[in-house]
């Protein structure tokens, strides 16, 4: 309700131009108990039903940072209903508002959770399933160094690679798929991994289908051979490092600045007065505090 109390809804906007698309992007929705609500991704999560599902066994479900309902199921669906539209738009001519509820967005990037329920993957409480660290062959281990290994051997050709770079036989242990002997298996790979650094461990499974990778800090993911062949990660011109836009595009590739980020309020000025603004009436929209300046000095 927002928009409306500004007189800038999308029923007055869509008669000005009717070819307009209007996105809404908020926690709740537009309309429901909640909409009006305020609430975080957390919240969002909570609702959807997916943070139930995410934590390890006999802990508290927990909420992985934003990146989940905020940025995921939000912004992301968010951009995709916007491109859906402007598709459409080329059918039609005709724009529409899209609402998009990070509740909702979450919860349908879940479909597989929903869709899986009677495959058998989920139907062991949380933390106790293939893909939620119940499996021994689907988790995260510590490494003699203090660093993490992550396994993600499920089908049966990767995980005879992985029990063969632990340095075990696959004939003298149970079956894959035992799950009652998953608890002892994880602790058996547990006390192997502990045994090596993590660049040992790399040694011995880089190149291999095991699906072995070591788990990167933000201070080694550049600097990794992989990533630093495919140019995943670029530096600004303060040195900063951060992940090149994906996906990459064969024909019109990004062309990502290299310069900082700019500070809030940095080119208010520079924008307004592109758009047609004069020096007062940037002044007086500052004075209302409707805008904001990184150095109010600059020209006014």
């Amino acid at each position: 309700g927002v928009m409306e109390r500004l007189g800038l809804g999308p029923e007055v906007l869509l008669r000005e131009n009717p070819r307009l698309i209007y996105a809404r992007l908020t926690g709740f929705g537009q309309t429901g108990q909640y909409a009006k609500s305020a609430g975080h991704d957390i919240n969002y999560l909570a609702l959807s039903g997916v943070l139930s599902k995410l934590g390890r066994k006999n802990e508290n479900p927990y909420a992985p940072v934003n990146l989940l309902a905020d940025f995921a199921g939000g912004g992301v669906m968010c951009a995709l209903g916007i491109v859906i539209a402007l598709f459409e738009r080329a059918r039609s001519g005709r724009g529409q508002v899209i609402d998009a509820s990070m509740v909702e967005g979450v919860a349908y990037l879940s479909s597989f959770l929903w869709k899986s329920q009677n495959l058998g993957l989920w139907n062991q409480p949380r933390g106790e399933n293939l893909l939620d660290s119940g499996a021994p062959f689907y988790e995260i281990y510590r490494t003699s160094d203090g660093k993490f290994m992550a396994v993600g051997a499920l089908e049966p050709a990767f995980y005879n690679q992985l029990i063969k770079g632990l340095g075990l036989n696959v004939d003298e242990l149970p079956a894959q798929m035992s799950f009652s002997d998953w608890p002892e298996m994880k602790k058996k790979f547990s006390s192997i991994f502990a045994q090596k650094t993590q660049a040992e461990w790399c040694s011995i499974f880089d190149s291999t289908d095991a699906c072995v990778t070591p788990v990167l800090s933000f201070d080694d993911v550049a600097s990794h051979q992989h990533n630093k062949e495919r140019s995943s990660f670029i530096k600004n011109d303060q040195g900063e490092m951060s992940p090149r836009p994906a996906p990459v595009l064969s024909r019109t590739p990004a062309v990502p600045s290299c310069k900082r980020d700019p500070f809030i309020g940095e080119h208010t000025e520079e924008i307004l007065l592109e758009y047609g603004f004069t020096r007062q009436e940037i002044a007086k929209l500052y004075s209302d505090k409707a805008i904001e300046f990184k150095n109010l000095k600059a020209n006014l």
